[in-house]
């Protein structure tokens, strides 16, 4: 508690009023809430540098052109983001496990087989494979796979889609997916498929095996025919449709709804950002969706959209620009006819409702069973079919894996060489500069205003850093200051002031910064998070970007104070990450380090089981495989720390 003014002796009084964060803290905390930024900015800065990264649509003239490019691609894809990390290659070469459990009545025609496999060694997801009764040598396949529905597999519109299918003579799997049914559990989220990113492990691995797995089921009946095999499905189903067959050549017909839009739709439209599977790191330099469309081409796809979907890629924006791309590729096949699309008006809403069902119907009816007037293009009615999640539930092991206990096996003996720094700093600051895609950034400032309140003289800077991210920051100074010391903090600048009072007492100037998604720099939306998945996306990392600002801020700050180098200020965990990388590469602009709050390790993002969408910074693809928070304090130096 503070003294009264009446019980502190005349010649204390004035020390104790200079001394006192509290007595000038509202001073401070008005100044580092004086807005810079246009509230729209952060926002927009992240959809322009997105956008700009993604791949284009090749230029080729002959099919045999395309085909060395969709095969490179495809092999890219699947060896340099889904199977990326030692780990996910051993499991995508391990043996498949299947075990068949009980069958249970359909009804008229088909009956259900329960079953469950391993996408990775550990973990089990539950299947129902609906099988005709009566059966031809040879019937096509389908894998029906699933999206955001929290009932899963027991979701009524997936049911009566399988069920139609095996009354027209189709067998379907419909393997539950994670995070949803059976597997809706904190550790299938799929926020923490991250977890394993941090590990060098690519998350996308489990989802991936997840379908190709179901296949390799389909495909292994024996009377599979392996040239009808057809995949489908609404949303996050939509996705798996997309990412599957494009993949996976063995795939005949495919029909995503409303599931995916290409990496610049998904950058101008903020709806149409996908979780983290649909964002994978470093996807779009690789290959954007408009390529895994058109990589369609040489067999069939229905591309479905809705008119007035307000959950995600509605028809208006998602759909043209696929077929753009994805037409004269079919073209080239000869084949323009085996792309087609479906538009839905009624209800036009986020759905696989009967309309869109019918249009997925009739495309199979034409390219699987053509000619034969006895096939059904309009919904067999079997509401009364629709069974109970209790009735379709599917046994699973009690010691299920997830991709928390993926992770939580993938950190053990990380990082890999914990004595790198010792044995070869110059290395280890490159494959940091490497991990975290840091850039020597120059800095344009602009002067944003200046206010005095108080003794306190404020100027507000607006700095465009590498001519892509205008990074606001508020200078305070008392008197004539001794030096200057940059500060960040978790909770944005406005939360600092009783941290900048105590530095203006201590006779610094202080340099209030909010970098890339922190305070007036959060990117100003729901689930704003999966701005910072974009960012990943198109080869860029979240902790780099901030911690490239940092130091470019630090430099910037020692040429137009000249007071020699600044120091860094950190308050919280996130701050504290960025601001260790940010010092350990730039040694010369910023002197001495203080953290408060930081991680003590990398692996409390594991043992605390975080979520990329609490702190997506800190999920950077295989930083923990390199440096723990020791490593990168070694490459500050001792010296440094304070």
């Amino acid at each position: 508690m503070l003294p009264t003014l009446n019980s502190l002796p005349r010649v204390c009084l004035a020390a104790t009023l200079l001394s006192t964060p509290s007595l000038h803290a509202g001073d401070v905390g008005a100044l580092l809430e004086h807005p810079i930024l246009a509230p729209t900015l952060p926002l927009a800065e992240v959809q322009a540098f997105a956008e700009a990264r993604v791949l284009a649509m090749p230029k080729v003239s002959t099919l045999a052109e395309w085909e060395r490019f969709a095969q490179q691609t495809r092999r890219d894809v699947l060896d340099k983001i889904v199977f990326r990390g030692e780990a996910a290659r051993q499991w995508r070469d391990a043996a498949t496990k299947v075990e068949w459990l009980e069958t249970i009545e359909g009804g008229p025609g088909y009956h259900i087989k329960k079953v469950r496999y391993e996408a990775v060694p550990g973990m089990w997801i539950p299947a129902l494979l609906y099988e005709p009764d009566a059966r031809a040598e040879k019937i096509p396949v389908h894998l029906a796979v699933n999206g955001h529905e929290p009932t899963g597999k027991a979701t009524p519109y997936i049911q009566l889609r399988c069920i139609n299918l095996a009354k027209r003579g189709i067998a379907t799997l419909n393997p539950e997916w994670f995070g949803k049914g059976q597997l809706r559990t904190e550790s299938f989220e799929h926020s923490r498929m991250n977890q394993l990113d941090l590990c060098d492990v690519s998350g996308l691995a489990p989802f991936y095996l997840a379908m190709s797995r179901g296949l390799d089921l389909l495909l292994a009946l024996p009377y599979a025919d392996s040239r009808r095999v057809a995949v489908s499905g609404l949303s996050g189903g939509g996705w798996q449709t997309i990412t599957i067959s494009s993949l996976d050549p063995r795939v005949t017909l495919c029909n995503p709804v409303a599931g995916y839009s290409s990496f610049r739709t998904r950058a101008q439209f903020p709806t149409d950002l996908g979780d983290s599977e649909q964002q994978p790191n470093d996807l779009a330099t690789v290959a954007d969706y408009t390529h895994l469309t058109a990589m369609l081409a040489g067999r069939a796809a229905l591309l479905t959209f809705n008119v007035k979907d307000t959950c995600c890629f509605a028809s208006d924006h998602a759909l043209a620009p696929l077929l753009e791309a994805a037409a004269p590729i079919f073209k080239l096949h000869g084949q323009p006819e085996r792309l087609r699309s479906h538009v839905n008006y009624d209800p036009g809403t986020h759905n696989y409702e009967v309309d869109n069902r019918e249009a997925f119907y009739r495309i199979v009816g034409a390219e699987f069973f053509p000619g034969d007037t006895k096939y059904p293009a309009r919904e067999i009615p079997s509401d009364s079919e629709v069974k109970s999640a209790a009735q379709l539930e599917v046994a699973l092991p009690a010691d299920n894996r997830g991709f928390h206990e993926l992770a939580v096996a993938a950190s053990r003996d990380l990082p890999r060489e914990p004595h790198l720094v010792e044995r070869d700093p110059g290395a280890a600051r490159a494959k940091l500069v490497d991990l975290v895609k840091f850039k020597p950034h120059a800095v344009a400032a602009e002067r944003a205003g200046e206010e005095a309140r108080g003794e306190v003289k404020a100027v507000f800077w607006k700095l465009r850093v590498g001519g892509t991210w205008r990074a606001p920051a508020v200078e305070l100074a008392r008197g004539t200051p001794k030096g200057t010391t940059l500060l960040v903090a978790d909770n944005g600048r406005k939360s600092a002031a009783a941290e900048v009072e105590a530095l203006l007492a201590g006779g610094q100037r202080v340099l209030a910064l909010d970098p890339f998604y922190f305070g007036e720099s959060m990117i100003g939306r729901q689930r704003d998070y999966l701005s910072a998945l974009l960012v990943a996306a198109v080869g860029e990392r979240p902790l780099g970007i901030q911690a490239s600002e940092v130091a470019a801020v630090a430099r910037w700050a020692g040429e137009e104070f000249k007071d020699g180098p600044v120091s860094l200020r950190a308050i919280g965990p996130r701050s504290s990450t960025f601001a260790l990388v940010a010092a350990a590469l730039e040694r010369s602009a910023i002197g001495k380090l203080t953290l408060s709050e930081p991680l003590g390790s990398l692996r409390e993002v594991i043992d605390g089981n975080w979520t990329v969408n609490e702190k997506p910074e800190l999920f950077c693809f295989g930083l923990l495989k390199a440096f723990d928070v020791p490593q990168l304090k070694q490459l500050v130096g001792a010296e440094r720390m304070q």
